[in-house]
């Protein structure tokens, strides 16, 4: 059966300094961001999945983004480094969790860079963004560790957006979903379905075609809907002011073992 575990980590006193990129800043209300947060786990634990706390790390703003830290394929871990020095010392507790719950672990060396919101899994293939926080050399690194495991993996060039699943994230059925303006490479997807807003390119698998989505999101929700499937909305409107979304608030485990 597969596994239903996720990642998750508190918001920091300093979340209101997290990096901004391709935006604008605006200001963050981090007791707003905080109460969202919590709204966000109740959704997943709600909907049948068992969550883990990973060890806080408050000098980290960004932290509370926990997907970026590792990348999970069937029962390996990936642990990251990220391509904005200020959020490598946000690893560790990340190592320390997935170890805890049984997957071998494996790091990601210098020169390379890599973040988890880069990486997109489809099935047994594994598209990853080649962009700021991502450099070939930590592409070279994942296809080292995956492609030995079954993996296909393909890098998606990105100019537009943080991380690929800023720009992209896919359906139960594999799908590609995302907003057009900032997609740039569609063609790389077998199948592509253009979504009307930006964070409705944002979707986590809850299960039994459940999809967790931002509430900013009402159009792509009401045709994903269309689709026969169940959007089920958060509000994670502080976190979408620093290029968050509902996929890097977590860790999805699907596949470890018994």
């Amino acid at each position: 059966m597969p596994s239903k575990k996720a990642l998750v980590r508190r918001p920091g006193p300093r979340i209101a300094d997290g990096l901004v990129t391709h935006i604008e800043r605006t200001p963050v209300d981090a007791a707003k961001a905080q109460e969202q947060w919590k709204g966000y786990v109740a959704a997943l634990e709600t909907h049948g999945w068992e969550t883990f706390l990973v060890e806080p790390v408050d000098l980290c703003p960004d932290a509370v983004f926990v997907e970026d830290a590792v990348v999970v394929f069937r029962n390996v871990a990936l642990i990251t480094r990220s391509g904005a020095e200020s959020r490598r010392p946000e690893t560790p507790g990340v190592e320390e969790a997935v170890a805890r719950l049984g997957c071998s672990v494996n790091w990601v060396w210098e020169p390379g860079t890599l973040d988890g919101g880069d990486v997109l899994k489809v099935g047994d293939t594994i598209y990853v963004g080649r962009g700021g926080r991502t450099n070939a050399a930590g592409v070279q690194q994942l296809r080292a560790v995956f492609e030995p495991l079954g993996a296909r993996v393909v890098a998606v060039p990105l100019s537009k957006v943080l991380h690929l699943k800023t720009a992209v994230t896919a359906l139960p059925d594999g799908t590609v979903i995302g907003h057009p303006p900032l997609v740039e490479h569609a063609s790389l997807f077998p199948r592509f379905l253009p979504v009307p807003e930006e964070s409705g390119a944002h979707v986590v698998l809850l299960g039994e075609d459940r999809l967790l989505m931002a509430q900013s999101a009402p159009k792509s929700a009401e045709r994903l809907a269309d689709l026969g499937y169940e959007p089920v909305l958060v509000d994670i409107s502080e976190f979408e002011k620093l290029e968050g979304c509902v996929t890097c608030l977590s860790v999805r485990l699907r596949e470890l073992h018994a």
